[in-house]
């Protein structure tokens, strides 16, 4: 292992000059010949900060988030996010600890809007029987009746006369909304509020769910309306949705990007690797795929998508924050051989084994965090989680009850299983909505659990240890390597890719753990593997590897009873330069960081102080938070 402590200089260098992503290192080097400047952070062509935020908040005109009690709209959702007080639909009075840099607001594209107008009163909506139904239920407090019966008419077509279809003005109204409340809180440089929806596959109850995001503004996303799954203009296929995305581009003008999500519940149907929707995977899907969705979503309220213990048996970190009961409406139970199809490490080690085969790797993916929040409520943080939608908000029997039920299968989820998290963070050079679509799409970003830590991670060829003390490590890794999200190929003979990473703890957060670097490849049989390392950590001079290679663990401060943790164990930031000491240079592979926290509450610890209330023996009390970078692949 090669260990460095950021100096005191260095950890104000990490932030004021970055250690990260932006533009290709070439075009930031000084010429050989060129004396640098005095100052070390002029002529700087790169990301200072990471910016933070949420690309996947629902609000009452998402019809389930309504159904479940939403009624904070969008306006809302942006001005909650840029850091102001707002009371939740359940009347309580909610902040977040820093405003955000970004957000999306994502409602659901299928039934667009169908809340607000139902609650208005649509006559149209209310001469029907449903339509009635659902209104008298809802104003006489049986919103989750409501929701049920709304959520099952959805999933079998039969909805009502007046339901918004594309097309029809309540749905062109509410689109014009979504895009106005937007325009009114985007302020660039301050705070950047991204056009944006969710196109909700859900194909026999298993999710392929994907958000889409405009790069440009109003005036040309108004030029289309969101594409649904609903018949018959829609479909539930995404490769109908890329073409949607090739439609739009051409309409608009405007870039646009999908960010599928929560694999975990599409029971084997999020990366496929034979056939998809009855067909075999071909040259022309692999393309495309690797053309619209450059990044995915790892980690958010329900579940984290990382990894999952059977298909990572050597990472004792992969046991975290699981929702594995079946598929998103809990018709069919979880089965062993659908997991290599949900989890983002093996779609990355798949990818490697299709590009073999077809060319293009359709898992070339950045990752990032975002909540999907159902309450307009972009909250993260394990002391001020809001839950996934508005039944769940705090009070002193979430941590107790069902979050859904299916009586027919009777498969469920229990809301304490449900987690708070994540953010974005994404290294862009400016705070626009340009500038942040643009670093998605190169994939310079992570997603964290929650917290905001700093994370740096570049690959190259020549990073010595001595670039782990520069100055300011960004302008090294700029101009020996590539950032996260990038490519290597190439190798110079007798040499192995080396990597510098950093970290430095949320400053207002819990101090860190480690750094380990997990590296997956492609053997000369055609078979994918992988291998995580321990490359920096706190107390290095206490905390030795065992035989086994393996780090002890770092201690546990947290006092379950009172909420509370002390940051007198871990380490404040971390950095070091770790070279593959197994790198066969025939051999595909990637390699990508994960930053971890040490241990602290999770949000059930705080309900459970807060109300006073018991929790059972197998509710989770403490976790370790976590970051996870895009990955640096190799090509031979």
């Amino acid at each position: 292992m090669k260990f460095s402590r950021f100096q005191p200089t260095l950890l104000a260098a990490l932030i004021a000059a970055g250690m990260s992503s932006a533009v290709m290192a070439t075009e930031s080097a000084e010429p050989a010949t060129a004396k640098a400047p005095y100052s070390p952070y002029a002529d700087l062509d790169f990301p200072t900060r990471p910016l933070f935020g949420d690309t996947h908040v629902h609000t009452s005109f998402s019809m389930d988030a309504g159904a479940f009690g939403a009624r904070l709209g969008p306006v809302d959702a942006y001005r909650f996010g840029k850091g102001e007080q707002v009371i939740s639909s359940t009347g309580q009075p909610a902040k977040l600890s820093r405003p955000l840099d970004f957000m999306v607001v994502a409602d659901h594209s299928d039934g667009f809007g169908f809340f607000p107008t139902l609650m208005s009163g649509d006559p149209d909506l209310l001469a029907t029987p449903q339509g009635r139904k659902w209104y008298d239920l809802i104003k006489g407090g049986k919103g989750g009746e409501a929701a049920i019966d709304i959520i099952t008419s959805f999933g079998q077509n039969k909805l009502p006369k007046g339901f918004p279809f594309p097309g029809t003005p309540a749905y062109s109204s509410a689109w014009a909304q979504v895009i106005k409340a937007a325009e009114d809180a985007n302020e660039p440089g301050r705070f950047t509020a991204i056009i944006g929806y969710e196109w909700t596959s859900n194909e026999k109850g298993n999710n392929l769910h994907r958000n889409i995001l405009f790069r440009e503004g109003g005036d040309k996303a108004i030029k289309v309306e969101p594409y649904t799954t609903l018949p018959p203009t829609g479909s539930g296929n995404p490769e109908d949705l890329w073409k949607w995305m090739d439609m739009a581009e051409k309409e608009t003008g405007s870039r646009v990007l999908a960010i599928a999500h929560n694999g975990n519940l599409s029971n084997g149907r999020m990366f496929p690797t034979t056939e998809a929707f009855g067909k075999k995977l071909d040259k022309e899907y692999v393309e495309t795929r690797a053309k619209r969705e450059k990044i995915y979503e790892v980690t958010q309220i329900k579940g984290d998508g990382e990894t999952y213990p059977s298909l990572s048996p050597t990472d004792e970190f992969a046991n975290f924050e699981r929702l594995d009961a079946g598929n998103l409406d809990l018709t069919v139970a979880k089965s062993q051989d659908m997991l290599q199809y949900e989890y983002a490490r093996q779609a990355l080690r798949n990818g490697l084994k299709l590009e073999q085969e077809l060319g293009t790797n359709p898992y070339k993916f950045g990752m990032i965090g975002s909540t999907d929040s159902h309450t307009a409520l972009a909250t993260a943080e394990e002391n001020n989680f809001f839950g996934k939608a508005s039944n769940m908000e705090p009070n002193p029997k979430r941590v107790s009850k069902d979050f859904f039920r299916n009586f027919t299968t009777k498969i469920f989820i229990k809301e304490w299983q449900l987690s708070s998290s994540g953010y974005a963070g994404v290294w862009a050079k400016e705070n626009t909505r340009a500038a942040i679509f643009d670093a998605l799409e190169r994939r310079e970003t992570y997603g964290t659990t929650g917290p905001r830590m700093t994370v740096r991670f570049f690959g190259g060829w020549d990073f010595t240890p001595a670039d782990a003390t520069a100055e300011v490590p960004a302008r090294v890794g700029y101009a020996k390597g590539v950032p996260m999200g990038g490519e290597l190929n190439k190798a110079p003979a007798g040499k192995a890719p080396t990597f510098l990473v950093a970290a430095m703890k949320d400053p207002i957060g819990a101090n860190l753990d480690r750094i380990q670097i997990i590296k997956g490849w492609l053997d000369a049989k055609g078979e994918t593997h992988e291998k995580i390392y321990d490359v920096s950590w706190s107390d290095a001079q206490t905390r030795i590897p065992g035989k086994d290679g393996k780090v002890p663990a770092v201690g546990n401060t947290v006092d379950v009873a009172n909420a509370s943790w002390t940051n007198t164990i871990g380490a404040s930031d971390l950095i070091t330069q770790w070279s593959d000491p197994e790198f066969d240079p025939k051999q595909s592979a990637f390699y990508y960081a994960r930053v971890l926290e040490i241990p602290t509450p999770r949000w059930t610890a705080y309900d459970a102080k807060y109300y006073n209330e018991k929790v059972e023996k197998d509710v989770t009390m403490v976790l370790q938070e976590r970051a996870y970078t895009s990955p640096i692949w190799y090509t031979p």
